[in-house]
């Protein structure tokens, strides 16, 4: 928790009365809170149960001497964030390392110069503040996430307990709807968080720009300074760090794919007829089976094979119900290939991998558009493909398959739209 004390407050860990004196008289002048113990033990325990801001800590103590509290101190939850100066005489590089090394942000030798005890001080409290800043607009921002995920994950849930009622009461035109609404939920924390990794990429390459340009002008001789660059692998993070935004921008992108999918999938033409492209409706269709298709621990990907004709011309459809037609008969592809995998290594299925093929082909004579879509898995055996079409026929077992599926789209196809489904 940030304090609210306008300057800060400062906890001093000395055992000298007169450097006491000094950096008290000094600080209070200045607004500063200032807490005071004369030990480590002491120090510690003040530093628990109090908000400091920052902690000038002594070296040279009886009992616990100033390496150890800070080592003490980094390993405490609720200390390890507080910054803390060491206080010394000693010129040694090694006890600066040292002390570094334990957490310390700084270091101030006596005698203490006024000047530059208070402006390490306020640099190094303002830099704590802003730290946790940052923590707290990243918790913020964290539960934010939580909460919209929550929300995405309840809409998906009741999206599938819906889905099951839609099908049986052929109402696909609600579930539409609900789906397009998906989507635009989806497009109001995407817009933001591609606006702002704009921003955050040009930030970043800045930065890094005027990093490379200080290197280059102004090479660092300061050996706190190197330390901290080694510490931090300075070099690997500018070059690591633009990837990373990249690989971001991928996922966004994915993300906005599968939000135009969602809503090509789920037009809600159901009242009229619109001019439509029938490729457009079967690759939102294959972006949302995508989970399917994908490679897992049992089997490779499935490869879908597109030879799709240019020729295709725009035609008056009602494309939402046109994409349950797909969903049916890709889902049955899916299913078919999944029941011929059972049985068979991984490595088989490699060697003779998991195909759907979709053909598409614009007979201009009779101005009629032919879609086909075939897949490896062996075929329907004679007896069963005079059944497909007829409701609540199904092969599939209890709880996977209604019998409704290639009914529907048959409808859909002759009755809605004057074609065939063969």
């Amino acid at each position: 928790m940030i304090n609210d004390a306008e300057q800060g407050i400062i906890l001093i860990v000395d055992d000298n009365p007169t450097n006491l004196e000094v950096l008290y008289g000094a600080l209070t002048e200045a607004g500063y809170e200032v807490l005071v113990e004369m030990d480590g033990k002491s120090g510690i325990e003040q530093a628990k149960y109090t908000v400091i801001d920052l902690i000038l800590l002594d070296v040279m103590m009886p009992g616990i001497d100033g390496f150890e509290t800070c080592r003490l101190l980094k390993e405490e939850i609720l200390t390890k964030e507080i910054p803390i100066i060491f206080m010394t005489a000693l010129s040694d590089v090694v006890d600066k390392v040292k002390g570094l090394s334990l957490g310390a942000v700084d270091y101030i030798t006596k005698p203490f110069q006024q000047e530059e005890v208070l402006a390490r001080i306020k640099t190094h409290i303002k830099l704590h503040r802003l730290k946790l800043e940052l923590w707290q607009e990243k918790q913020l921002l964290e539960h934010r996430v939580q909460q919209r995920t929550e929300k995405l994950s309840q809409a998906l849930e009741e999206l599938q307990k819906t889905q099951y009622q839609l099908v049986n009461s052929e109402k696909m035109s609600a579930l539409g709807q609900l789906v397009a609404g998906f989507a635009h939920e989806i497009n109001n924390p995407l817009s933001f968080l591609s606006g702002n990794l704009e921003q955050a990429t040009q930030a970043a390459n800045d930065m890094i720009d005027y990093l490379c340009l200080c290197q280059e002008k102004c090479p660092p001789t300061n050996q706190e300074v190197i330390l901290k660059g080694e510490e931090i692998e300075l070099e690997y993070l500018m070059e690591d760090l633009p990837q990373m935004l990249s690989s971001m921008r991928v996922g966004i992108e994915r993300i906005a794919n599968l939000s135009k999918a969602l809503r090509t999938f789920a037009r809600g033409d159901n009242e009229d007829k619109c001019l439509a492209n029938i490729h457009d409706g079967l690759d939102s269709t294959l972006m949302i089976l995508q989970h399917r298709l994908k490679a897992n621990n049992t089997r490779p990907e499935i490869q879908v094979i597109k030879n799709y004709d240019g020729r295709l011309p725009d035609i008056s459809c009602y494309l939402g119900k046109l994409n349950q037609v797909f969903m049916n008969i890709l889902s049955n592809a899916i299913d078919a290939l999944e029941e011929m995998n059972k049985g068979r290594s991984f490595g088989e299925i490699k060697a003779h991998p998991n195909q759907i093929i979709i053909t598409t082909d614009f007979e201009e004579t009779q101005k009629i558009i032919v879609i086909k879509i075939k897949d490896n898995a062996g075929g329907i055996p004679e007896p069963i493909q005079i059944k497909v079409f007829d409701e609540l026929f199904t092969t599939k077992s209890v709880g996977k398959g209604t019998g409704l599926g290639l009914s529907i789209s048959r409808k859909i196809v002759e009755e809605n739209h004057g074609g065939t489904l063969n």
